[in-house]
């Protein structure tokens, strides 16, 4: 039996009209990505090599083009790498190759590894294969160990980044500075912070030094993993009005996490510290079975945390006001009912 994935966004209901259950940015889609994804012209194949694009993203990154590879999203990656990894593993002889996950994260990094047959263990260190995000998900934190971890990598192990919610964080530095991200697989998905979750793409800057394993992902790899309108959302990512529009953004998107932390002060719900654009609350006497069923019938989708091991917990994206207040009403009539 196929196992059930759990994600945030539309359902069978539809597009919700307040959907605090995705990370995407809410004050997009940014007029100039949603421009150049507009104008793309899907009448033909992109470069099956991607030269301009990976030169362009090179570029921005400030390394070489031989570094960076493209993917149909970051799920799609993670099965790549995932598969990188147990081939690895069977070519030295290395009968059980394990993974290692933070504490909550991500359910596609778990449900890649076990389809390639890797083992998970508690400890980091001790892993083939680790997983990282900063800021995290579904809790918007700080990696605890990120600098130590990315330091201590022996030969073979491969310690994945996922930098899909660094372009949104609204706190604070990244922790790993230019050194440490010379040792790990940076994996970026701009579609969130552009508002742009419909166009699937992303790219991947490899540690220094690893060509090697860029090779056998890229051998891995279907030809033209991302379409027209992918390569123009990664290129628009690199332009100058982009990246003042997401600066500007993020003034917003700070001034709407106040306003919405207030919010589940003044409905009782405790709330998670979040250094991005989405934090964990913990309404009062959430019935999960019945309160969130009920909430999206009244137009408002949470995303329920319980998947990532956090029962009666629920994972909110930073909305506007008006969708706040929304969300306000429809659970004070929902308690009222009961």
């Amino acid at each position: 039996m196929a196992e059930v994935r759990i994600h945030g966004g539309p359902d069978e209901f539809g597009v919700p009209r307040h959907d605090f259950s995705t990370n995407s940015n809410a004050c997009g889609p940014c007029p100039a990505a949603l421009v150049a994804v507009q104008s793309a012209d899907p009448t033909g194949y992109p470069d099956p090599a991607y030269r301009a694009l990976r030169e362009r993203l090179a570029g921005w990154h400030g390394v070489n083009s031989d570094r960076v590879l493209l993917a149909g999203s970051a799920s799609e990656f993670i099965f790549r790498i995932s598969a990188l990894a147990a081939r690895a593993g069977s070519q030295a002889n290395q009968n059980y190759v394990t993974y290692a996950l933070p504490s909550h994260a991500y359910g596609d990094y778990a449900q890649g590894a076990r389809a390639w047959g890797l083992g998970q263990v508690a400890s980091a260190t001790d892993a083939d294969l680790i997983w990282a995000c900063e800021p995290s998900s579904p809790l918007g934190q700080p990696h605890p160990n990120l600098v130590a971890l990315a330091g201590a990598l022996r030969t073979g192990q491969m310690l994945v980044l996922d930098c899909a919610y660094r372009p949104l964080q609204l706190e604070g530095e990244p922790d790993l500075g230019p050194a440490g991200l010379e040792r790990v697989w940076q994996l970026w998905t701009p579609n969130k912070a552009l508002g742009l979750t419909g166009v699937r793409a992303a790219y991947v800057i490899a540690p220094r030094g690893a060509q090697a394993l860029v090779e056998r992902l890229q051998a891995l790899a279907p030809s033209w993993p991302i379409g027209a309108h992918g390569v123009a959302m990664l290129d628009s990512w690199c332009a100058s009005d982009t990246q003042d529009w997401l600066a500007a953004s993020l003034l917003t998107l700070r001034a709407w996490k106040r306003r919405q932390l207030e919010l589940c002060q003044d409905l009782g719900w405790n709330t998670e510290p979040s250094i991005a654009n989405f934090f964990v609350a913990r309404p009062d006497r959430l019935d999960p079975g019945h309160d969130l069923p009920a909430l999206r019938a009244q137009g408002i989708k949470l995303r329920d945390a319980t998947s990532f091991g956090l029962a009666g917990a629920v994972r909110l994206g930073v909305l506007a006001p008006q969708a706040q207040d929304a969300l306000a009403r429809a659970w004070k009539t929902l308690r009222n009912k009961t």
